[in-house]
């Protein structure tokens, strides 16, 4: 006959739940060292791209240091974060199926930037083709700190992590739009497809760090607002002014790709050194956690006591509709939950869904800024063409079409974009008036 199992103990369950829990917590904390090496070779490879950009626009005669210097940050941040990945993927860190094939996906990537940079060495390729290269190569980083995200199960780090997830968000669309736009100034020319993807981007920008603003704390938010107030935040509104303003086919001043890149970068750096920041709250959050749960588990009589009042929450909903206490409303049934395929919920899951609701009402809003940002860059061209053509100031051009609106009882809008389709014969008469 078979020895008789060993009888299980309440206690010996709940000490080993306490374990597994401080687990876990090491393993989050070792997560955010491997997200922090993943943000180091994605902040290098946002340089890199950026740096290229300019450099294959010029046609080879700008920004090759500062290339160089770019590829030399983002191959040292590719050796760190392999040496960590040969410490995180260790069985005992609890690396999954899918995080395993993202991993794999990354480092075939890293596999074919050399041959890249050849290209781009040899000027193979356009600028605009870079930045399309550049970007689907971040992208593999970019999703494997949101699969890290998501797997993590900690209670007191969903905030963070939603937080941590956009702000990343935010920071490479604001990598993809120093690139494009360096692209367009570099060029000395408006290309009118780069200029329509540099608004998206600007657009993609403001949801994310609406959503980081919604589930960061108050000190970071408020930190993130004052470095709206800054001069280099004001600097790139101007920029980014006179490219959503210039015309299809226009010329750009190619000087000011300079000033462009270092606005860019300089909102960049910000951003990065936010998620720094929020990197470090959750180390914090973690250490905090492990520290309670080790104290927890030298008190096996207070663990026993806070499982008994702490039941399931369906046990808790049976024992309220039987309490003859209480009029029930219904009988009891299980939780309602986001279940993953697993049978597990993610609180992180819940907290991205629960948003998604609250961006789904912000879709009119944003549609109205988009127009009113088309209106105003039609207007802005319409005045341009007056005080090209006839000589005005800035002022008066704007006079000019505000009469004609009020005279023709019509919308500033359709006459600016009629003053656009006048062919310069029409402005003769005006002038000689």
């Amino acid at each position: 006959m078979p020895e008789p199992a060993e009888e299980l103990s309440v206690s010996q369950l709940v000490l080993q739940a306490k374990q597994l829990e401080i687990d876990a917590v090491r393993q989050l904390a070792g997560r955010a060292e491997l997200v922090d090496a993943i943000g180091h070779l994605i902040h290098g490879l946002q340089r890199e791209r950026g740096a290229t950009s300019i450099f294959l626009a010029s046609g080879g005669q700008r920004f090759a240091d500062v290339r160089e210097q770019a590829m030399a940050e983002a191959d040292e941040a590719d050796r760190q974060l392999r040496r960590l990945l040969a410490l995180q993927l260790q069985p005992a860190q609890g690396p999954t199926a899918p995080m395993l094939s993202l991993i794999a996906w990354v480092l075939l990537g890293l596999q074919s930037l050399p041959a890249l940079r050849g290209q781009v060495q040899r000027r193979q390729m356009e600028a605009a083709d870079s930045v399309a290269a550049y970007s689907r190569l971040i992208a593999g980083p970019v999703e494997l700190i949101f699969h890290i995200a998501d797997a993590a199960r900690l209670p007191g780090a969903s905030r963070l992590l939603v937080a941590l997830l956009h702000l990343v968000q935010a920071n490479e669309a604001a990598g993809q739009e120093r690139a494009l736009g360096a692209v367009l100034f570099a060029s000395g020319r408006c290309a009118e497809a780069l200029q329509q993807r540099v608004m998206h981007l600007i657009d993609a920008q403001d949801r994310s760090l609406q959503v980081f603003a919604d589930f960061a704390d108050e000190a970071l938010r408020a930190d993130w607002e004052a470095q709206q107030l800054t001069p280099d935040a004001a600097r790139l509104e101007r920029l980014r002014r006179m490219l959503s303003t210039a015309r299809p086919e226009a010329p750009l001043d190619s000087r000011h790709s300079q000033a462009w890149f270092d606005a860019c970068s300089a909102r960049i750096d910000s951003l990065w050194q936010r998620v720094l920041a929020v990197i470090g709250q959750l180390r914090a959050e973690c250490e905090a956690q492990r520290l309670r749960a080790e104290q927890a588990l030298q008190d096996s009589e207070g663990l026993l006591q806070g499982l008994r009042s702490h039941p399931p929450q369906h046990a808790d909903a049976v024992a309220r509709f039987f309490d003859s206490r209480h009029r029930p409303e219904a009988a009891p049934g299980l939780p309602d939950a986001t279940l993953t395929p697993a049978g597990e919920s993610h609180a992180l899951m819940e907290l991205l869904q629960a948003q998604a609701a609250r961006l789904a009402a912000m879709e009119a809003e944003l549609d109205t800024a988009r127009r009113t940002l088309h209106e105003r860059k039609v207007i802005e061209r319409a005045k341009g063409v007056l005080m090209s053509r006839m000589g005005m100031t800035e002022e008066a051009a704007f006079r000019a079409l505000q009469k004609t609106s009020m005279d023709q009882n019509r919308r500033l809008l359709d006459v600016a974009e009629a003053t656009l389709s006048l062919p310069d014969f029409a402005f003769a008469p005006a002038r000689a008036t």
